[in-house]
């Protein structure tokens, strides 16, 4: 590869990262599992602290075996270029394009098949209903998202980011060593 494009962020484990240049080499688990445990899911807009890493692992929980792996890394991106409400994320079309560039990355780094699994996309916005009755507060308006979707019917723990990150670095362990 040639130069980078843009310039670089140092990661958890030390690490020099170029979030608009990634290279398979520099996809560290232990910078995702830790930068994922840190980052509360909703803009931090929920009723207690709900991290990324922990939908992780409860959706990966949530999906078939042929499918929990990428489950549990379909937001390793936001360990990079951290995360980005829907709403907004929609109408960023560079945000986006840097995003599909490091899954793509992420996905080699991993060997996964670059195409984001139809039952993932689905489990990940039925998770947002279990979501918004556990971790949001109360509304009187409706999810774009829910659009006749049933809830998993998962239980939230509201892990601490130690405790997620632990759990999480474990998940990824057992689903790489069974591939």
């Amino acid at each position: 590869m040639g130069n980078p494009r843009g310039d670089w962020m140092q990661t958890f484990s030390g690490g020099k990262f170029y979030p608009l240049s990634p290279r398979v080499s520099e996809v560290v688990p232990a910078d995702i599992a830790h930068a994922l445990s840190l980052i509360c899911r909703f803009g931090g807009h929920s009723q207690s602290f709900y991290s990324v890493a922990e939908h992780s692992i409860l959706l990966s929980r949530s999906v078939s075996p042929e499918s929990a792996l990428w489950a549990l890394l379909h937001d390793a991106t936001e360990a990079y270029i951290g995360d980005m409400i829907r709403p907004l994320k929609y109408s960023m079309s560079e945000y986006r394009a840097a995003e599909l560039v490091l899954m793509r990355v992420i996905c080699e780094r991993f060997g996964l098949d670059p195409d984001f699994p139809l039952e993932v996309q689905e489990a990940d916005n039925r998770i947002l209903l279990d979501e918004r009755y556990q971790v949001m507060g109360p509304s009187r308006h409706k999810w774009p998202t829910a659009k006749g979707l049933e809830p998993l019917g998962i239980d939230i723990h509201l892990w601490s980011p130690n405790r997620a990150e632990i759990l999480f670095t474990q998940r990824l362990k057992e689903l790489t060593h069974s591939s």
